[in-house]
Formats: C-alpha cells, structure tokens, sequence
C-alpha cells in the first residue's frame, strides 16, 4: 500500500496516556490508515527521528469567529500545535445576525474581545444571517486548521427580540423563537449553545452584554431545548466577581446542568480580584456536588496566568492621562527620546502619582486596559523571557532605588519591544498547577483570537509542554499530551480525533520535547486594515499535519488548507 504522507522513526505520545514507543505512522486521504513499521512507500516522508510524534491539540475555548474569515493559517493557534478549535464561546458570535446589526456586532466584538472593528470590516465577507448560513461560510473559507462553533446567547437574542434584548426579559413567544434557533443550529452541526454572566462582559455603551439581561428561567429553557434533541453543550462565562454573585450563579448553573443532563462547560478561575472572593476550592466542591447529583461540569483552565498585556507598541496603564495621551500618538522612536528628557520624564512620573488606586472591583482584560487607576507594581512584571520568574516592576525599582514609572520609561527605552504582564486571574503558578490536576479540569482555556493586543493566550499548548511539563516537571509528556487531546476530544465529542489510532484523523504535531516552547510575544500591524495585535509563535515544533496534509514546516505555513469545519453528531446536513 502505497502513503500520502509517511512520519517515520518517531517516538510516539499518542494521547491516550499510555507510554511512548517508537513506530511510523501511515496517512492515505486524511486518515491515519498504519501504525508500526511500515515499508511500503509514500509520497511525501518526514523523518520525525529524535521527535516527538502526537495528536495534533484541541483548543475549546477561541474567539476566532471573525478571524476564520481572513486567517487562513489560524493563527496564533497554529503556531502552537493546535490543529481543532472551538469558537463562539461565551455567548458572542456573528450568527445568527441580520444585516442591519453587522456593524453594532462589530462593535460588541471591539468591546469586549478587543478584536478590532476595522479588522472585521476589512476582513470579513459577511454573507450569511442565520447560524446555518454562517457554518456553511466556515466551511467554504480556505482554512488550515479545523473549526467548530457554538450558537451564542447574545447573539440569539439581538436576532430574536432586535433592540429589546438589551434591557428586557423575553416573553413566550420570544422563548420559542430563540429555542427553535438553538435546535436548528444544533441540526446545522453547532456544538451547543454559550452563554456570559461575567461582569466584565458589557456593550460599547457600558451596558451589560445581552445575554446578562437574561433570567434563568431563560437560560434553562434554552438548554432544555438542546436537551429534547438530547445534543449540545453549554457552555457559559460564569459571574466570577466573588462573593454571594458568584455563589448564586454557579448554583443556578448546577440546577440546570443536572436537569437537563446536558454537559456544562465553564472556566474555573482563581483570583484575589473582587469582593471577598471564593477560594479556588469551593468551585472544585460545587463540581463535585453538581456530578453527585446527576450533572454533567468541566472547568476550563488555563495553563498560566490570564494576563493584561502592556508595551509601548500597543497599551501602558498610562495612556487615559493627559500628560501620557500627548506623548503617546508620537513615532516610537521620538517617544522614546522623550522618556529620556528630564522635564518630560517628570512631567510622566506626577502624572501617575495623581491617579487613583486600584479598587475591589473584578477587572478583566479590557477593563485593566482602559481603566485608569494605579497599577499594583507588585503585580507587574517585564517578561524578559517566557519561564514565569520574572521580577516585578517594584522589585526592579526598590533594588535600584528609582520610582517604578521611571523604571518602565527605562526599560522601555531600552527595548522597544518589552512587554509588561499584569496577572489578572490565576495569578500563582501554585494555583495554576492545583487547576490543572483536577480531573474535572480541560487545558484549554486560550481565548485565542480575542484581546489580541491585550492578552496572549494562545501559547497555552507549548507553555505546559515547556513550563509544567519540562521545567517543572509537575506532570509527564504522555500526561501533558492526554490533557491537550484525548481529553478535549471525549468533551466536546470529537470521536476521531484526539488519538494516534487508525482510523482517525490524520491530525499530527512533531515536535522536540528538549526545546519546544512559546516565544516571547511582539506586536504587528498585520490584521486587515492594519489594525494591530501581538503575535506569538513557538519553537521547537517541526511540523504540524491537519486531515493528513502538512500544513506548517518549522512555523512556517506550507500553503495547504485541508481544514474542515466540525460539525456535531447531532448534524442532519
């Protein structure tokens, strides 16, 4: 039998968790059709000798709804090892949506996902308005990774009750309408339906997105209508502002997740942020009692710190003030000299010392980045590497006796292109490490395609291989590796993927354990439009294969496509 594609002399990790042997892998027309040693010839061959041979990663939680319609490559996912992902989390998504509403979409998506507007203008041929239209353009767009997609609750309601759905509770008739909805794209191949009760998701205007309008009763009629098809996840982004909030919405989160019996998807966060926040402990209990019960509950996790992102080519916790805002339209280069001038420098340093404190509220990403309040120097960070052992900005400054403004205006003068990490959630590798051990935990809580210059958690993947699995060694490969696939491939039911077995999919990753790693993230001006965002790529990764057809060689896209959209089991297209 003759191969499309033959990997040969590689050491196999082939997700199940079970321990590595050496053998080759066989592909003929997108599936893995011979595992062993294999003789017979092949059209292209890779010699994986030395590397590590694996399922290509699954990412359940991306935001990558806009930019599937200009990224061919996927980008930053693929970088990463990724070859699946899932989109429409938390309730945002670009269907159903009538063409009036494109534009104020846009916005929302600006608003809270930090994905540009003039991007999604620029990039987005926008020819579909119901959730089936929409896969159907998914799966038409030229892709190198593959995309499945949920059904968002906001986006539902703007569909189903117009302007309405931003200040009132749904009547009958508009329950029946978004039902109906959910059930049609279950149909079409959705995933299921997502939602948001996070706080720190709100529209341009300052108000809460739409699906925060929503009251229970809404949300389980919606999820029990996935349940008559007995299909679909939910997924939702949970209240995690802390105290009595948070204890109230993962309760109603439990009622219906064990009446519908229907799986319940959700991140699991730890964080200092908010008033009087729960331990990372009671949302480990609150699972525990949820499955007793009869329900189905993952957490999400991530596989370090969710950060705020801030550089002097993209955003500083500076920029709402007067003094900052005048200097920092200026070229690189000339607000770099700038810094260095004494009255300036001044000027910059009582500028900061004249805003406010920090407050208890619970700040995401967006919020960290356009709030102007102090920042808390002990929890800011150069990342001069990508180890997670960085010194903080006030470290720096009490060692060389400055004024931590002044040391940011240093070393941003010394690099043009240092990045300043501010931990927001998750903020210990401690806490991290106790998420990722939970065996109702998934590694994989990226948000990648979203605050793309605010955050940058697409390198979740090479971070635990690097960081978790290398460095610390809190956990093997093979148990990394599971993490990455098998897991995420059982939850979201991808039967054949997930796994080295023939009959499989032929989605692949050989890389180099030894040096596999994130690098450190920049900042381009590379989206359509020029809109800018920060980019990270990674080393150590040789090739990535997705549906049998090499589609990155060394991090650099081979010009192949052979992505394809997932569709659930419950599809009748």
């Amino acid at each position: 039998m003759a191969f499309d594609l033959l990997i040969r002399n590689g050491t196999l990790v082939d997700g199940s968790g079970m321990p590595r042997f050496r053998a080759d892998v066989g592909v003929k027309q997108g599936q893995i059709t011979e595992i062993g040693r294999i003789r017979s010839p092949a059209d292209e061959i890779i010699d994986a000798e030395g590397l590590i041979v694996a399922p290509g990663f699954i990412d359940g939680h991306t935001h990558m709804d806009a930019q599937v319609a200009w990224d061919r490559a996927g980008t930053c996912s693929c970088w990463h090892g990724v070859t699946s992902v899932v989109m429409g989390n938390c309730g945002f998504a670009l269907a159903p949506c009538k063409p009036e509403a494109r534009e104020w979409f846009a916005e929302c998506l600006e608003a809270v996902e930090d994905i540009p507007k003039e991007a999604m203008v620029a990039g987005i041929d926008w020819r579909w308005e119901t959730f089936p239209e929409y896969l159907a353009a998914v799966e038409s767009f030229p892709k190198a990774i593959n995309y499945a997609a949920y059904i968002g609750h906001s986006a539902l309601r703007m569909y189903a009750m117009g302007d309405r759905a931003l200040d009132q509770e749904a009547d009958e008739d508009d329950l029946k309408i978004m039902a109906n909805l959910v059930q049609e794209a279950l149909r079409a191949g959705a995933m299921g339906l997502s939602s948001s009760r996070a706080t720190t998701h709100i529209r341009p205007d300052g108000g809460p997105v739409a699906s925060r309008i929503a009251n229970w009763a809404e949300i389980a009629h919606l999820v029990h209508a996935m349940a008559e098809l007995n299909a679909g996840i939910f997924q939702v982004g949970p209240d995690v502002s802390g105290g009595e909030a948070q204890r109230v919405c993962l309760d109603e989160l439990g009622k219906i997740a064990i009446s519908s019996r229907r799986p319940l998807m959700l991140g699991v966060l730890s964080t200092r942020q908010g008033e009087q926040p729960n331990p990372l402990e009671y949302q480990f209990e609150w699972m525990d009692r949820v499955a007793a019960e009869g329900g189905r509950v993952f957490g999400q996790a991530t596989t370090r710190s969710i950060n705020a992102l801030f550089s002097l080519k993209s955003y500083l916790p500076f920029d709402a003030l007067p003094a900052w805002s005048d200097i920092r339209g200026l070229a690189v280069d000339e607000q770099q000299a700038r810094f260095g001038d004494p009255e300036t420098r001044a000027r910059l340093v009582a500028a900061e010392a004249g805003m406010q404190p920090r407050g208890t509220e619970f700040q995401g990403g967006g919020a960290a980045t356009t709030n102007p309040r102090k920042p808390d120097y002990a929890n800011l960070f150069p990342m001069f590497d990508v180890h997670w052992d960085d010194p903080s900005i006030a470290d720096i400054a009490r060692s060389s006796n400055r004024n931590p403004v002044e040391v940011m205006l240093d070393l941003m003068t010394e690099n043009e292109d240092l990045l300043f990490v501010q931990p927001l959630v998750n903020e210990t590798p401690q806490e991290v490490r106790r998420m990722l051990e939970s065996p109702r935990s998934l590694a994989t809580f990226s948000d990648s395609g979203a605050h793309v210059c605010q955050e940058m958690g697409s390198s979740l993947q090479t971070h635990l291989l690097s960081y978790w699995v290398r460095d610390q060694q809190a956990f093997t490969l093979e148990e990394a590796v599971r993490m990455l696939t098998f897991e995420n491939a059982a939850a979201w039911n991808m039967h054949d993927r997930g796994l080295l077995r023939t009959g499989y999919a032929a989605d692949l990753v050989i890389f180099d354990e030894a040096t596999v790693q994130p690098c450190l993230p920049t900042v381009h001006h590379d989206l359509p439009g020029g809109a800018r965002r920060l980019v990270q790529k990674a080393d150590g990764i040789t090739a990535t294969v997705v549906n049998g057809a090499v589609t990155l060689r060394n991090g650099n896209p081979t010009g192949a496509h052979p992505g394809q959209l997932i569709r659930s089991k419950t599809a009748t297209i």
